[in-house]
């Protein structure tokens, strides 16, 4: 019943960091400040009374336009708030399965479990608000802000060292916040030189720039998250994900012979690199071993 209502707490809450996001996403661009004035309709400028700022709710009632003027209001609203919704309540869900808390119970002591546990959820809260952040900044203007990746970066060092010296400190294991930074790092400086090299590659073949230094710095905020196996995985299923939708659009025939078109002229890697962020966040470490039993390690 705990697990059932702290899931409920967390997609409640995750819904409301959604609505909230929409509202930097809006306004990050436009260098507008998140703080006022309040939510209003972009082109007429009506301000939204409380019962139009409900999560997904309002956005159904309202049928995604505008009360006063009528104006489309956008997917992106009731799609950016149900997937932070629903992935911080996955994240709540995991985090409090019995198996697990078992296991860990097992080898720590109850407060080490707790501490576990609260910064697992809280991580995951961070990671995919993120992430979600940053797919929706690529996909509408090629725009993965530095003082998004980089202070995301460190904030996955920092927890990875937390992490560490959590454990260290409960005496499971010597050295353990040494060995989380030094693999924090690595992994970090592993994840940013593969899209360096690649982009590198590029240059070198295609003689102009096919990758810009904002996905190196994502990879890296992945690795940080993730761990480098986590952030490869991630990179994966972004590369996949990211040439099945560049071969859809050039299979469509307006695509080929306008010359504007999204496909003609780039995709934004970083989204697809985030929601191979959010996939590995949620279901990594099975997938990975799943592919290590088929490669027969």
């Amino acid at each position: 019943m705990i697990r059932i209502l702290a899931t409920i707490f967390a997609g409640l809450l995750g819904l409301a960091f959604g609505s909230f996001l929409n509202v930097c996403l809006s306004r990050w661009p436009a260098g507008e400040s998140i703080v006022s004035p309040r939510s209003h309709c972009r082109n007429c400028t009506h301000t939204l009374s409380w019962w139009e700022n409900i999560p997904l709710v309002s956005w159904l009632v309202l049928r995604g336009r505008c009360r006063n003027c009528g104006t489309w209001i956008g997917w992106r609203y009731p799609v950016v708030e149900a997937l932070v919704g629903v992935s911080w309540a996955a994240a709540a869900w995991q985090a409090l399965d019995p198996t697990s808390i078992a296991q860990l119970l097992f080898a720590h002591s109850l407060p080490v479990v707790v501490y576990l546990g609260v910064l697992t959820i809280v991580g995951n809260f961070v990671l995919r608000w993120l992430l979600v952040a940053l797919a929706v900044l690529d996909a509408e203007h090629f725009w993965l802000p530095d003082w998004i990746t980089l202070p995301g970066i460190v904030a996955g060092f920092f927890l990875a060292l937390v992490h560490g010296t959590i454990i260290g400190e409960s005496g499971s294991m010597k050295y353990a916040a040494k060995t989380a930074a030094l693999n924090s790092i690595v992994a970090i400086l592993a994840a940013a030189a593969l899209i360096l090299l690649i982009r590198w590659l590029y240059q070198l073949i295609r003689h102009r720039e096919g990758l810009g230094l904002g996905d190196a710095k994502l990879m890296a905020l992945l690795a940080a998250w993730l761990g480098l196996p986590g952030a490869l995985l991630a990179f994966a299923i972004g590369v996949v994900l990211g040439a099945s939708v560049a071969l859809v659009l050039l299979a469509v025939p307006s695509t080929r012979t306008n010359p504007q078109s999204w496909a003609a002229s780039k995709l934004p890697l970083g989204t697809f690199l985030c929601v191979g962020g959010i996939v590995s966040s949620l279901w990594g470490q099975p997938l990975i071993a799943a592919y290590l039993r088929w490669a027969g390690f």
